[in-house]
């Protein structure tokens, strides 16, 4: 059922959330993507795994491990996987394999994604919304 005061808690939540996202943005911008040049045919993602990986690779690296990169993981923050990949069909392949590189499942979104999600948090949600 609907109260009154369940609207101010969840404003209160996403004003945590945009909080955080924007903290995050910021250092992120500043620290893993600041030697990625922006490029057409390189597209910036950040991935959040399920939960802390017991057990990661060593950052950066890039896959393929040999020739032409067409997926580089710049760094990894806790939960968040940052990394750049090139517009190419086998990228595909190489994103679907962070699940199995940090043991647990990984969701990935593109980092335009990413910056509209902390512009909408930061406007306390959707346009519309009452």
């Amino acid at each position: 059922m609907d109260q009154p005061g369940n609207h101010i808690a969840l404003r209160g939540n996403q004003a945590g959330a945009a909080d955080r996202m924007r903290e995050l943005l910021a250092r992120t911008v500043q620290d893993h993507f600041a030697d990625q040049p922006v490029r057409p045919d390189v597209v910036r993602f950040l991935s959040v795994l399920s939960k802390r990986p017991s057990s990661a690779p060593s950052t950066p690296m890039s896959l393929p491990s040999s020739g032409e990169w067409l997926l580089k993981i710049l760094a990894r923050e806790n939960r968040f996987v940052f990394g750049v990949y090139r517009r190419h069909m086998k990228a595909i392949g190489y994103l679907g394999t962070l699940d199995r590189l940090f043991g647990v499942p990984a969701t990935t979104r593109n980092w335009n994604t990413i910056t509209a999600i902390a512009r909408v948090l930061g406007k306390g949600g959707a346009e519309g919304d009452e």
